[in-house]
């Protein structure tokens, strides 16, 4: 009973470390800066999401070794969302209701970055990341960027493929910069 414990402790306290290297390259500048992403409360969930469901993908290849760990770095997003929405004043009644759409938020994208990982073009990515990501600027610019989020993407879920994240943790790629953009 006792290594039971001490297992899920285990495993929580590595939930915990994986979703602060979650939230650390959610919070990379360059996303906001460089790639157009509102630098605001839902730009800043979207990023949460957009990496969470990176890991949660890596972890999902990895069998049903990794299912207690990808239950409890979902537990720790739900918690963080939790207390986000305290933190920004929202109304206790409402917190509930916020944090399952918060929730529900992620497995619609899981379904749509999913969908567009498949795919050998980034093209279908990137029109899953446009439908996602508010506030995103129009035109060639915007497209640009997109592509860019995309290539992103697919570039972290390679780096991400080639480590373990219940052993080794996680490492994500830099963002790219707007110079490495096409205007």
């Amino acid at each position: 009973m006792l290594e039971s414990l001490r297992t899920r402790a285990e495993t929580r306290r590595k939930a915990g470390e994986l979703y602060g290297a979650v939230v650390a390259q959610a919070r990379r500048p360059e996303f906001y800066t460089d790639l157009g992403v509102p630098d605001t409360p839902v730009g800043r969930y979207e990023m949460v999401v957009l990496h969470l469901f990176l890991v949660l993908e890596r972890l999902r290849s990895a069998g049903g070794r990794g299912a207690p760990l990808d239950r409890m770095l979902v537990e720790a997003f739900i918690a963080d969302m939790d207390d986000s929405l305290r933190e920004l004043a929202t109304g206790d009644l409402s917190v509930p209701k916020k944090v399952r759409r918060a929730a529900a938020g992620l497995y619609d994208r899981t379904m749509d970055y999913r969908a567009g990982l498949a795919e050998p073009s980034d093209a279908p990515l990137a029109a899953a990341l446009a439908r996602h990501i508010h506030d995103a600027p129009a035109g060639a610019e915007a497209d640009a960027r997109l592509v860019a989020l995309a290539a992103y993407v697919r570039q972290s879920a390679r780096a991400l493929a080639e480590v373990s994240p219940a052993g080794d943790g996680v490492r994500f790629p830099d963002p790219p910069h707007s110079a490495g953009i096409p205007r």
